[in-house]
């Protein structure tokens, strides 16, 4: 019972300090947003309390000067293409692969698994020349292709899920007429919700939290992100931190706001799909 104790007790403790750590961070930015430019100037410590706990001035210079507003809109357009692209084809590159019986197939999921493990950085010479070639640069079309034909994960994803569901309605449909697209629009997409679901929420955080794919195509600053406009705070914010954490504290809060609403649904769909 002794050693039962400790190790239950140990276990709390390595919670408790977990949270400490993950929670300080986001801490210290939204009391540091919420002081005002004498408290700043005055020092005192991160974890001081605001003088004022009301003051939202910080909040209203972040979103007018920082045009916050247009980097919201430029961010939602670029998520609905490229979350919409993602699933189309991740989905239907899944049930290619699990349905249909091709030559070099192992060699097509090899490439796959391959493509997943080259570090990005390496390939963004040759991705960057294609990208100008098409005469996507500094426009909001670049990121969108580049994150609807770089996401492995997602694919793997939606194969999981493509497995799990019975051949036999694949069969049964094909008995009535359907053809190989109906199979997939009226059986396996509708099955596939789980999978969407999951998908919808890491890929939408991935893209939303993204900072070097918009900084490196979209230079102009009409086009920017909430990554990049954030960003940009360094310039006439350099020395104003209370400005610069009520920014962070705005690009914060539709992630956290989401997850805490769908957080099951990510991990129930991890869950299915590791199952059949």
């Amino acid at each position: 019972m002794t050693r039962r104790a400790v190790a239950r007790t140990l276990v709390y403790l390595s919670l408790l300090g977990a949270t400490v750590v993950v929670l300080l961070p986001p801490a210290v930015v939204f009391l540091t947003s919420l002081k005002s430019d004498e408290e700043m100037a005055n020092g005192g410590g991160a974890l001081t309390l605001p003088e004022n706990p009301l003051h939202f001035g910080n909040y209203v210079t972040a979103f007018q000067d920082g045009r916050m507003l247009a980097a919201f809109g430029n961010t939602a357009f670029i998520l609905l293409f490229a979350i919409g692209g993602t699933v189309l084809i991740g989905s239907m590159t899944a049930y290619a692969i699990d349905r249909f019986t091709f030559r070099f197939k192992k060699l097509v999921v090899a490439l796959f698994l391959i493509a997943a493990l080259v570090p990005g950085v390496t390939t963004q010479v040759a991705t960057f020349q294609i990208v100008n070639s098409f005469g996507l640069f500094d426009t909001r079309w670049a990121p969108i292709v580049l994150y609807m034909g770089t996401d492995i994960v997602s694919i793997y994803i939606f194969l999981q899920f493509v497995r799990s569901i019975p051949i036999s309605l694949d069969e049964s449909a094909r008995l009535d007429g359907a053809n190989a697209f109906t199979v997939y629009r009226k059986i396996i997409f509708p099955l596939l919700k789980p999978a969407i679901a999951t998908v919808v929420i890491v890929k939408g955080i991935t893209v939303y939290n993204d900072f070097y794919i918009p900084f490196l195509y979209m230079p102009s600053e009409d086009l920017g992100v909430i990554s990049t406009s954030l960003f940009r705070f360094r310039g006439p914010f350099g020395a104003h931190w209370e400005t610069i954490s009520a920014g962070a504290v705005l690009v914060i809060l539709p992630t956290l706001v989401v997850f805490l609403l769908l957080q099951r649904y990510i991990y129930n769909g991890f869950m299915k799909g590791a199952t059949r």
